[in-house]
């Protein structure tokens, strides 16, 4: 019958890491093989206490263990006689996870890209940035600049890692494979985890000797100034992606990607609604009354609005076109402009009295 993880170490389901580290290194040294030498039951011990410290010590492993329970897989997958680890055998010969759908995620989270067997090398690291432009950016459309700290390819090697003279050889922490491999036991059964190999960065090639400046990496620390386009149009949040501007690979893989977030401060004479442009004037009683020719200010300069005669309070009207630019397109939004009557607080006598009498008129 399996056996349970915590009960291979000896301790509870609510023990903390401390606990599970201390319980694993006391059992290890108990019946490390060095200890029993020839004695078969000595060597599984042992065994077990490693598989069971490796899912117990990996918050994720942990915690899918403790989802799935400890008695093994599904019904019928047990039999797979010894060697199987604590968790029982399932035969998953041609098995692939991806066959699982959605359900294939689950193995990627406990084992990693475990089964996906490819060679590749480092990519450079994709880097992620904020930048803060003017309104009148996302209108015109703008250069702007900003300072990054990044790896770089070094140019004493040129991204190699190498020491100028010297010939490449075989990887020989994995022996060329450009990946490191390791079977790990799981409630599944026995999986194949492969991961890039940390001493050649996947190219399952080194040097002889190593570049004094990199010391091997083929890449070297640099404060960079970055030139990023803001493109007309661009709404706030948006992110923009450059190319081959993030981080140089591990000796002479692809360089990774910049992605660049764009904030838009707020303008105190505009509001912007989608692709659309918001603003607002007042006019005066007389004005609304009987009508007037303004000039409003837009994102493309001044435009005249004809205010017709009887216009209320509150009361909108559209300039057609004068909006923001539609990203990558050659059409604009439009301009929206609220008129506000200002009504004034006091009069003069004879403002007061050319009203009184315009009401004796209306009534």
């Amino acid at each position: 019958m399996p056996k349970d993880l915590y009960t291979v170490l000896g301790v509870e389901r609510s023990a903390s890491k401390d606990d599970i580290k201390r319980a694993y290194r006391k059992l290890s040294k108990e019946h490390h093989p060095d200890r029993h030498k020839g004695d078969k039951g000595a060597e599984q011990r042992f065994k077990e206490v490693n598989e069971a410290y490796e899912v117990l010590s990996d918050e994720k492993k942990r915690a899918m263990y403790d989802r799935f329970g400890s008695t093994g897989g599904p019904a019928g997958a047990g039999g797979a006689g010894g060697g199987a680890g604590p968790f029982g055998g399932f035969n998953f010969s041609g098995f692939n996870p991806e066959d699982l759908g959605g359900f294939g995620d689950i193995f990627e989270t406990f084992f990693g890209a475990g089964g996906r067997r490819s060679k590749r090398e480092q990519r450079g690291r994709d880097l992620q940035v904020e930048i803060e432009v003017q309104f009148v950016d996302v209108v015109e459309g703008a250069d702007r600049s900003m300072a990054l700290e990044r790896q770089r390819v070094c140019e004493k090697c040129g991204g190699t890692g190498a020491k100028e003279g010297t010939k490449q050889v075989s990887c020989r922490e994995c022996g060329g494979t450009g990946e490191i491999t390791r079977t790990t036991q799981s409630f599944f059964g026995a999986f194949r985890q492969a991961s890039v190999c940390e001493a050649c960065g996947g190219s399952g090639k080194t040097h002889e000797y190593a570049c004094h400046i990199c010391g091997g990496d083929g890449r070297v620390r640099s404060r960079d100034t970055v030139t990023a386009h803001i493109p007309a149009g661009i709404h706030d949040g948006q992110t923009l992606r450059l190319r081959g501007e993030g981080e140089a690979g591990v000796r002479g893989a692809k360089v990774g990607d910049l992605y660049v977030t764009v904030r838009v401060r707020p303008d105190t004479a505009f509001e912007r609604d989608g692709d659309d442009v918001r603003s607002s004037v007042s006019i005066s009683v007389a004005d609304a009354l009987l009508g007037i020719e303004i000039s409003i200010k837009t994102v493309h300069g001044s435009a005249t609005l004809k205010v017709p005669a009887g216009t209320q309070p509150g009361q909108i009207f559209r300039l057609k076109g004068k909006g923001m630019p539609l990203l990558n397109s050659s059409r604009t939004g439009d301009h929206y402009v609220t008129v506000n009557v200002d009504v004034p607080t006091k009069l003069s006598r004879a403002e007061q009295k050319l009203l009184e009498e315009w009401r004796k008129m209306r009534e």
